[in-house]
C-alpha cells in the first residue's frame, strides 16, 4: 500500500486534533472512570480511525465523518444514562457489594468473577493488609475497590495509639483458601495442621469444606464462612 508522507502527517494531525476534541466534549470520565462502554468505545475509535489513516483511499473528510458520527453515539449514549436512570445499569453497570458487614459475600464475587487473591490484592492497594479491617468493600464499575474500614481501624488507626514505641504490626497469612488450607502458609503463621482444624472446630464448624477464607494475625484466626452473610 503506497501512501505520501505528507498525506498520511495530515491524517495524523487532523485524528489527534479530533479525537483531543471529542474527548474534552465526553468530558473526563472518559479517561479517570473507564466503564466496559467506554472501554469498548476507545477501542473501536482508535481502530477505526488507524485503519482509515493507513488507508490511501481513505480522505481526510471520511475520517472526520467517521469520528463525528461515532462520538454522537457516544455522546447521545451518555445523554440518554443521565436522563433516565434505568440505562444506567446496562450501559455503565453498577457497583458491587463483595465484603458486606466483615464477611464475604461469595455470590457477589462469582457475579464479578473475581476470586479472593484478586480481591486481597485490591484492598491492600487500599493500605489494608487484612480482611480483618475491612467492614464494607465495594467494586466500583471501573474495577477500583471503596473501603469502609472497621471503627478500630480507621484514620487515624485507634489501636495504633496505644502501640508502645518499637512495636511492629504483623503481616496478616492466608491460611484457608476457598475450602482448602495453605499447607506452605501453615509453618509461616507458626501454627501446626491440627491446631488450625481445633480452632476451626472450636468456632463451630465441621470441615475445612465450610470455610470461605481464613487468616492468622497477631495471634487471632479471622474466619469467614462459605454461607453468605445475611442481606
Amino acid at each position: 500500500m503506497d501512501i505520501h508522507v505528507g498525506q498520511l502527517t495530515t491524517e495524523l494531525i487532523v485524528g489527534f486534533l479530533a479525537l483531543f476534541i471529542l474527548t474534552k466534549i465526553l468530558g473526563k470520565t472518559q479517561i479517570s472512570q473507564i466503564t466496559p462502554f467506554d472501554f469498548i468505545s476507545s477501542i473501536f475509535l482508535g481502530e477505526l480511525v488507524g485503519n482509515a489513516m493507513y488507508d490511501d483511499e481513505t480522505s481526510i473528510f471520511v475520517i472526520l465523518y467517521a469520528i463525528l458520527i461515532w462520538g454522537s453515539l457516544v455522546y447521545l449514549i451518555e445523554i440518554i444514562s443521565q436522563k433516565f436512570k434505568g440505562t444506567r445499569k446496562v450501559l455503565e453497570g453498577a457497583p458491587t457489594i463483595v465484603i458486606r458487614k466483615g464477611l464475604l459475600d461469595r455470590d457477589q464475587l462469582k457475579k464479578s468473577k473475581l476470586d479472593i487473591n484478586q480481591l486481597q490484592n485490591l484492598v491492600r492497594q487500599k493500605g489494608y493488609f487484612s480482611l480483618r479491617e475491612v467492614e464494607y468493600a465495594i467494586l466500583e464499575t471501573n474495577g477500583t475497590l471503596s473501603i469502609l474500614p472497621k471503627y478500630q481501624y480507621g484514620s487515624p488507626n485507634r489501636q495504633d495509639l496505644n502501640m508502645q514505641t518499637g512495636q511492629q504490626p504483623e503481616l496478616p497469612v492466608t491460611l484457608i483458601l476457598d475450602g482448602e488450607i495453605n499447607t506452605d502458609n501453615l509453618s509461616t503463621a507458626g501454627i501446626s495442621k491440627k491446631k488450625l482444624l481445633n480452632q476451626i472446630h472450636e468456632h463451630g464448624y465441621k470441615s475445612v469444606e465450610e470455610v470461605l477464607y481464613a487468616e492468622f494475625s497477631e495471634g487471632k484466626l479471622l474466619i469467614m464462612p462459605m454461607t453468605d452473610p445475611k442481606k
